[in-house]
């Protein structure tokens, strides 16, 4: 199923801007179809799930086609979905025109080609789901900013603290266990680390209790799993199919958790409440977006990079964890802590961070649909786009780019050190380049450089305190699991 391509790129919005080849590339068809109505986004969402898996699913069709540039159905199809047809752009340089809101429009797209009910976030469409466009936007994702810069300070010695917390409880772990797994702890961290820092209060002293993280994980399941398979059995596999991916979860299910959330932020932002209704928005509505932010954006990212970080720090060995230990004890002596500056200046630690965030990006699927004809650019050749279309990109494709990076599949610590800076502009995770910076006017994630900035601190945390480490691998139905098989602890500091 094609579009009529009659269209001369002079006269169309191209993707070129964003540094792709030169726009004399030829103008070819988009490969692909979509197949028959209703059957085949069916059958592209069992090969997606159970006959091929999601990496195989996109390299057998760019070998069919011989191009990065698609058409497919990306799941999860009838009856979540009233429409699957995506273009699929599967390498670094088409990627950035999903980033680009002159061209295309981000309106309810934030997790695919379906929308979550607006029950899982109290009637409201939260801040995610606009597009910039329109007016509520900016002033929803001005108050995110304001309320992140008033925290600025709070950040590294708050994370630090519970960082420490984390420590003793994977030690005692391990002292009992000889192994531990990291995310588990890792997630209760995380929960308390966002809760502290927004609600200034430990949430053991709400009714949340030591439950957050556990209500948070519910919540986030019914609003993502038509997009995750629980790896059964292939004689479950209908019986899962049925369930996950072909009715929405009734959010009723989840309704008590996520009151108890609310709650507890609406009682303890009284004054982050009281400036969101001095800009116009009213209490309820900014606590609900602010709640989104917290659970889903800030603690559903660390929930899934820090044990990513983990895992292919650890993966990659004592020689590695031998070259943090000594630019990270260097220079917080020499900086007298851990400090803004102190981190600036690890320039072995930022590589491994970006590196991390490269080989596994903690959001792995971008959508958005054209606002016009447009055409966009691979390394080989150039497609039209007709207004209207969705297009899609799976990041993890883009950031591993073989004709953008060199060993793509390998994690290099050393990536992004000197003139490896120059990648940064191909390292797509927050919605945007890392090069990038968030404004009202785009759809890059506010909190993008705390992210950043916390998984270099848990870094450091972690090589103050230990030489090396070893680390079992394994996959969940959203990002990677860790388990500590070793710890060294540190010899020297």
């Amino acid at each position: 199923m094609s579009s009529n391509y009659s269209s001369s790129p002079s006269k169309l919005q191209s993707s070129s801007s964003n540094g792709s080849p030169s726009t004399d590339l030829p103008l070819k068809p988009i490969p692909g179809n979509y197949g028959l109505p209703f059957f085949g986004p069916i059958k592209d969402r069992l090969d997606y799930f159970y006959r091929q898996g999601k990496d195989t699913f996109f390299q057998t069709r760019i070998q069919e086609h011989q191009s990065t540039v698609f058409r497919t159905n990306m799941p999860p199809g009838p009856f979540i979905s009233s429409n699957s047809n995506v273009i699929a752009l599967l390498d670094a340089i088409s990627f950035p025109i999903l980033f680009d809101t002159s061209k295309v429009q981000k309106l309810n797209v934030f997790v695919g080609t379906y929308m979550p009910s607006t029950v899982f976030t109290g009637g409201y469409r939260v801040c995610a789901y606009l597009d910039p466009s329109e007016p509520k936007h900016a002033l929803l994702k001005r108050l995110i900013f304001s309320i992140l810069a008033s925290l600025h300070d709070k950040f590294i010695p708050l994370f630090r603290n519970c960082l420490s917390e984390l420590f003793v409880n994977l030690e005692d772990q391990f002292s009992d266990k000889g192994k531990v797994y990291f995310n588990t702890i890792s997630d209760k961290m995380s929960f308390d680390f966002v809760f502290r820092l927004f609600c200034d209060k430990n949430p053991l002293d709400t009714r949340l209790g030591s439950k957050g993280s556990t209500m948070s994980d519910k919540w986030l399941f019914f609003q993502l799993a038509p997009l995750i398979t629980l790896g059964l059995p292939k004689l479950l596999n209908f019986f899962e199919d049925v369930l996950l991916h072909t009715f929405p979860l009734p959010a009723f299910l989840v309704e008590s958790d996520y009151n108890k959330l609310y709650n507890a932020f609406y009682g303890s932002m009284a004054s982050i409440l009281d400036e969101a209704e001095q800009s116009g928005i009213k209490r309820n509505e900014a606590c609900h977006n602010l709640v989104f932010m917290a659970g889903f954006n800030t603690y559903g990212g660390l929930k899934t990079s820090l044990p990513a970080l983990i895992k292919w720090v650890g993966l990659a060995g004592e020689k590695l964890h031998r070259e943090l230990c000594d630019e990270i004890r260097t220079i917080v002596r020499a900086e007298g802590g851990v400090t803004f500056s102190a981190l600036e200046k690890m320039t072995l630690t930022k590589s491994v961070v970006y590196e991390a965030l490269r080989i596994e990006p903690p959001v792995a699927f971008q959508y958005a649909k054209a606002k016009e004809d447009l055409v966009v650019h691979s390394h080989d050749a150039a497609f039209e786009i007709k207004k209207g279309e969705m297009i899609f990109g799976y990041q993890p494709f883009a950031t591993k780019d073989p004709k953008v990076f060199e060993d793509p599949e390998e994690f290099v610590g050393h990536r992004f050190v000197g003139e490896g800076e120059k990648l940064l502009k191909y390292v797509y995770w927050s919605n945007g380049r890392e090069i990038d910076d968030p404004t009202v006017e785009n759809k890059q994630c506010p909190a993008k450089d705390l992210v950043v900035l916390l998984s270099r601190v848990m870094l450091v945390e972690l090589f103050l305190r230990y030489d090396t480490f070893t680390i079992e691998a394994g996959t969940l139905l959203l990002g990677s699991s860790a388990t500590f098989t070793s710890l060294t602890k540190a010899t020297s500091i």
